[in-house]
């Protein structure tokens, strides 16, 4: 059964809050990930800071992407997609990923299909191949929930996160 929670009444109007709840999250790290997918066009990717584990039984994650995210178009119907943890050393691959109208999967991507076409970064540490399970809208965002096909994992110095909306690392 699901609980419908109904917010409170406040004071500040809508736009305050959204304004101060983004200020504050700044001071929240988060792991830096890529999420990339195929459609009938080609690869898809973007950037994205909010990923979690959400179930080990069965296992289960979560990503939050932006309903008007370049890429949800196709992870809207795509059965399957990757999610990549960055490295302290691919800032650049995340801004590539991040920034509107670029060529994310050009010569500057070291990346290759898997066996189901689903994009895959080459020189991310960690790469989680998900089976879509569902997708839950929320606000302005949508809850992408996966379940891990495949994990491939390598070591890292050390992985990339934003804090304070600067990119640094945890060694």
């Amino acid at each position: 059964m699901t609980e419908q929670l109904v917010p409170e009444q406040t004071k500040a109007p809508f736009a305050e809050l959204s304004a101060q709840l983004r200020s504050a999250l700044r001071d929240h790290p988060q792991a830096v990930t890529i999420v990339t997918a195929t459609g009938a066009n080609g690869p898809v990717g973007v950037t994205v800071s909010s990923f979690t584990s959400a179930s080990m039984t069965p296992p289960l994650i979560v990503v939050w992407i932006g309903e008007n995210a370049s890429a949800w178009p196709v992870l809207r119907s795509a059965p399957l997609f990757a999610v990549h943890l960055l490295h302290a050393g691919q800032t650049a691959l995340s801004d590539l990923f991040a920034r509107t109208g670029s060529d994310r999967f050009g010569p500057a991507t070291r990346w290759e299909p898997d066996v189901d076409g689903v994009p895959q970064l080459l020189d991310a540490p960690l790469r989680l191949r998900c089976r879509t399970t569902r997708r839950i809208a929320v606000g302005d965002h949508i809850a992408l929930v996966g379940e891990p096909v495949e994990v491939q994992h390598t070591e890292s110095s050390a992985p990339l996160v934003r804090f304070q909306g600067r990119y640094g690392s945890i060694a």
